[in-house]
């Protein structure tokens, strides 16, 4: 059995744990921001091991995979360390603070002899795979338009604070960088269309928000007395909407947010073709709309039965049987390892590769000039 380690203790550390014992990896040791934090998470998870530095989880000769689920500001070093330690690398998205950073990883990856990946798990959703395999069959014809929403409501308060909010610990982006970057991928990889330019308008509701005094998991909503708040400025965007053109000539639009009331974790899009529409909904994960103008509209459910060959290898319950978020990360996961067992660390990969994390960080920045800007960006590299 393949073993890893973690770094970091907040949400995506218990994410990430219990998708790899789902997946069949062995998580030996965890590492928080203070050796204290590492002591707690590791027994509250049943973790054998509590790292009290990066240090001493690199040296640790039975961890072979690092997975980094640390804020933001923490990927590059980590990553480069753990590239530099031999061991192979799962980084939360996204991949790095800058694209001068994530070039640098990328370069690193290339010429290193570990596997390295950046967990955009949401592709592995089976319908979404599903739509992914309908489009390379030609079944829903040239695609002309990629439509959709990331929508959240965790930050809507102003009394809602998190250190995603803070651009020393996130970036310069929050909304488009933390959700965004998902649909994106998501759609990307679905549709074979890659955005080539953008035309952004962001917004910031609550330029300044109330911190509490100690910690907030992401999600968690408020916590503690409230009246042991201080005020912080806040630069990042809690809303964005940007317009879209692709590499094949379609146009899309792209709305994020996280505070939109009611909307507790939905990303949905709509691809549109010449022969048909496919729709998804993340709060509905186990439904495909297929839309149609000649005949009558269809409705897939989740079941292995009825999905193409490709979309049933990460399908693992029957028809029925919902499967949702945490197996999103499942089947990442099983995807990763299955490509370190296969040791081949220059073959296509299913999973996001770095390559992929490095252009996600340049499009982030082309989003971002863009609404400095007020006018459309290309993508560097398209």
């Amino acid at each position: 059995m393949i073993k890893a380690a973690i770094t970091g203790t907040g949400f995506m550390g218990s994410a990430h744990t219990e998708g790899l014992r789902r997946a069949g990896v062995e998580v030996i040791g965890i590492l928080g921001s203070r050796p204290e934090k590492s002591s707690q998470s590791a027994k509250a998870l049943g973790i054998p091991k509590a790292y009290a530095s990066l240090e001493e989880l690199l040296t640790d000769r039975e961890v072979e995979v690092v997975h980094i689920t640390t804020p933001n500001r923490h990927h590059f070093q980590s990553v480069q360390a753990a590239i530099a330690a031999g061991k192979h690398v799962l980084c939360e998205k996204p991949l790095a603070m800058n694209a001068k950073e994530s070039a640098a990883l990328l370069k690193l990856a290339q010429e290193g002899s570990v596997a390295t990946g950046v967990n955009y798990n949401i592709r592995f959703y089976p319908l979404c795979q599903e739509a992914k395999e309908r489009i390379a069959q030609g079944e829903a014809g040239s695609i002309h338009a990629i439509n959709g929403a990331y929508l959240q409501d965790w930050l809507l308060h102003d009394t809602d604070y998190n250190w995603r909010v803070l651009d020393s610990e996130g970036g310069s982006l929050r909304a488009v960088s933390d959700i965004g970057t998902h649909w994106l991928d998501l759609v990307q990889t679905i549709s074979g269309c890659l955005v080539t330019e953008v035309l952004a308008d962001l917004h910031t509701i609550h330029p300044v928000r109330k911190r509490p005094v100690g910690e907030v998991r992401t999600f968690s909503g408020k916590t503690g007395d409230e009246s042991a708040l201080e005020p912080v400025s806040i630069a990042t965007e809690d809303l964005g909407n940007i317009l879209l053109r692709f590499d094949n000539g379609a146009r899309g639009c792209l709305s994020v947010s996280q505070v939109m009331a009611g909307k507790k974790n939905c990303l949905r899009f709509d691809i549109g073709g010449s022969r048909q529409r496919l729709s998804w909904d993340s709060e509905s994960p186990n439904e495909l709309s297929v839309g149609h103008r000649s005949q009558p509209n269809q409705q897939l459910l989740k079941d292995p039965s009825l999905v193409s060959r490709g979309a049933a290898s990460f399908v693992d319950y029957p028809g029925g049987h919902i499967e949702g978020y945490p197996d999103s990360f499942k089947m990442c996961f099983r995807a990763f390892y299955d490509f370190i067992k296969a040791g081949d660390f220059s073959a296509p990969a299913s999973f996001a590769t770095f390559e992929d994390g490095h252009r996600e960080i340049l499009l982030c920045d082309a989003i971002l000039k863009s609404h400095q800007t007020q006018g459309w960006v290309a993508v560097p590299g398209s």
